[in-house]
């Protein structure tokens, strides 16, 4: 008789439920948008819970790879629109959106391409991160502008994945470094650990809410060729939260005179919003390092095990 434990090992977090192909792509656009057919259709991208895809050379194309996916997918058809004019940086705005049908049970969509490299594999050097910085400050700025819950957090949902909370975060990453050490990737920092204990402690930051990107990391960011911020990718998290959720990437991606630049372009940040942004950069650094060791990607891995460091690293 086969037990769970002697069966075979458990599908890792970021496994497809549904693989879309470029020519499966190809033939959804063509369906749903006439238009659209016959234009050249190439992978762009994959992420734990969307496949991108260029169509055309102009649009880029969405397609849920997990159901758990969906209801971000309609959370960006819907947000997004409503977003984009008022932000100071390119975020994707959709053009064309399918509802479920016979051939794809799941709602997809096409915007403009924004042209650009993730910042994880771009990789500029510490010193050279401070424009970039102020840029994501002051976008950051603008999206959590209160004004913004009124006008665009219609139907969008109260930090569903408790990002805000550093308690829950801790105890979340201490099993990515358990697994980052067990591969060999990472070396173990009583600095880290010391945090992450100490935060287990640590109630949500006061403050209302407002509207967040959700999960704004070294992935979804891109960079144009002079190095700047080309636009602001993968809105599927957007809900209303703690700024904290966002402003993790001002620890997990930037830090000395970078994130003085980050933190100057965006406002004061009271103690308990940095402690809990800190706590979220050690998760999402340390998450997207176990991904990265698992499956070979050594320049994202390289960048998350330096975002793991900069996330405790004083000031």
């Amino acid at each position: 008789m086969t037990t769970p434990a002697d069966g075979p090992p458990p599908s890792p977090e970021w496994a497809p439920e549904r693989e879309v192909t470029a020519a499966t792509a190809a033939a959804l656009i063509a369906d749903r948008f006439p238009e659209l057919r016959g234009a050249a259709v190439e992978r762009l991208a994959t992420g734990w819970d969307n496949t991108v895809f260029r169509v055309g050379g102009a649009w880029a194309f969405r397609f849920p790879r997990r159901r758990i996916a969906v209801p971000g997918v309609e959370r960006e058809i819907a947000a997004l629109p409503v977003l984009a004019p008022r932000l100071p940086l390119p975020v994707p705005v959709p053009r064309f959106a399918a509802g479920p049908s016979a051939g794809f049970p799941w709602p997809f969509w096409g915007g403009r391409l924004i042209e650009g490299r993730e910042f994880a594999d771009v990789r500029p050097p510490d010193a050279e991160r401070g424009a970039l910085a102020a840029e994501i400050g002051a976008f950051l700025r603008a999206l959590h502008d209160p004004a913004l819950v009124r006008e665009a957090g219609q139907g969008l949902p109260l930090d569903p994945m408790r990002r805000a909370d550093p308690a829950l975060r801790a105890e979340r990453t201490f099993p990515c470094l358990d697994a980052l050490a067990a591969l060999g990737a990472w070396d173990r920092d009583p600095a880290v650990e010391a945090f992450l204990a100490a935060a287990r402690d640590r109630r949500p930051p006061d403050g209302g809410p407002v509207v967040v990107h959700g999960d704004l990391h070294v992935r979804h960011l891109l960079l144009g060729p002079d190095g700047r911020a080309a636009g602001i990718i993968d809105w599927g998290d957007v809900c209303l939260a703690d700024p904290a959720v966002d402003l993790s990437l001002a620890y997990a991606g930037f830090g000395g005179d970078a994130r003085a630049a980050f933190l100057a372009a965006y406002g004061p940040v009271p103690a308990d919003r940095e402690a809990a942004a800190r706590a979220l950069a050690l998760n999402l650094s340390a998450t997207l390092a176990e991904y990265a060791a698992s499956t070979g990607r050594d320049v994202l891995l390289a960048e998350s095990l330096a975002g793991i460091a900069r996330a405790v690293a004083r000031p």
